[in-house]
């Protein structure tokens, strides 16, 4: 094995000494020995100059994706991809739920451990045990029992115990978040 590396090292010391007298061959002065590259900008013999466009440019635009999605058309009810807009102006509550960047409602399910399912609400500001208070007394409401929820005040979610998206989505838009 060490026989191996050193037969190694010597090709790779032989290539390298190999370049770098070729280098000094080809160049002469302080800037051949530092190994640096001589470029020029004169046009050269049979080659032709670059010319700049900037009035093409807008056809390289279109292809050049957005850096920001944009605000969806304002319209009344839901949409016929099933997509509700939020209300005007934010509800009168302690707390706010911001919609994600696809402008829907911050809703998702989760399995983890293989079989656990598990409701989280994401993007809350505000008074986050307020929001823990109402979705509980919600859900009592849909399931009949209480549920076990938890609040991360470090990253502002909420997690509820079951997959409740549909219902928590649902009741989030008709509270104008």
């Amino acid at each position: 094995m060490s026989g191996y590396l050193s037969l190694q090292s010597a090709v790779l010391r032989r290539a390298l000494r190999g370049s770098f007298s070729l280098q000094n061959r080809t160049r002469t002065g302080p800037a051949a020995a530092a190994g640096l590259r001589f470029s020029s900008n004169a046009p050269r013999e049979g080659k032709t100059e670059l010319i700049e466009s900037t009035e093409e440019y807008k056809f390289v635009e279109r292809l050049i994706p957005p850096t920001q999605v944009p605000d969806p058309p304002k319209h009344v009810g839901a949409a016929p991809s099933g997509w509700t807009p939020p209300a005007e102006t934010p509800p009168p509550l302690p707390y706010m739920i911001r919609r994600s960047r696809m402008h829907n409602v911050p809703v998702y399910t989760d399995l983890t451990h293989g079989n656990r399912k598990i409701t989280m609400v994401r993007k809350v500001e505000g008074d986050i045990w307020a929001l823990d208070k109402d979705v509980r007394e919600y859900l009592k409401e849909v399931t009949g029992k209480e549920l076990p929820t938890q609040v991360n005040e470090v990253t502002n979610t909420l997690k509820v115990k079951g997959h409740f998206d549909q219902e928590l989505k649902a009741w989030l838009i008709s509270k104008g978040f």
